[in-house]
């Protein structure tokens, strides 16, 4: 809508310095002059040339907002290229992650109730959340952590992350602060 709305004002200007432009140069030519030094003409090629001069510098203009809106939209399309190939390759790590944990849950004999908890425990929720999204009860969530442990081998919920992630690696300059 805009655009359009852009193209319409740009048409009535053009349409309204041309027709000042034309206008002045056809009374100047229907007055026939005696001397071209006169009030009346002078007026007239003042308004003729304002009027080019505002023609001109309204094209360099949107000339100029016309490039700057490609190179805009060149960017933008870069960006989105650069935001798609990064969601992809986080998608496939997360999917090799998603696919180890499931791995490791497996190896441990988890029936798939204890790896639903288990993997809920890992995103960080507690019993209660996890009850209320499984339609579990809270002690029921308990008792389903508590064999995770045991089958695991570990102690509790900070181990249980820990075996995940502890091997998790950030890149180089941030492994230093760690």
């Amino acid at each position: 809508m805009e655009l359009e709305n852009d193209r319409w004002f740009r048409a009535v200007l053009i349409l309204a310095l041309g027709a000042i432009i034309v206008g002045g140069i056809a009374d100047l030519i229907m007055d026939q002059p005696e001397s071209w030094i006169s009030f009346h003409v002078i007026f007239e090629t003042l308004m003729i040339a304002g009027a080019l001069l505002m023609t001109t510098t309204l094209w360099l203009g949107w000339r100029r907002s016309s490039r700057s809106v490609s190179e805009l939209q060149r960017s933008l399309e870069a960006r989105e290229e650069e935001r798609d190939a990064w969601r992809e390759s986080a998608r496939r790590s997360l999917e090799g992650l998603g696919q180890a944990i499931d791995g490791q849950f497996e190896a441990w004999g988890l029936t798939p109730a204890e790896r639903e908890v288990a993997l809920l425990l890992l995103k960080g929720h507690s019993h209660k959340a996890i009850a209320r999204h499984t339609d579990r009860s809270a002690q029921t969530v308990r008792q389903h952590a508590t064999a995770v442990y045991r089958k695991g081998d570990l102690s509790g919920r900070a181990e249980l992350s820990a075996f995940f992630l502890e091997d998790l690696m950030l890149p180089a300059n941030h492994r230093e602060a760690v």
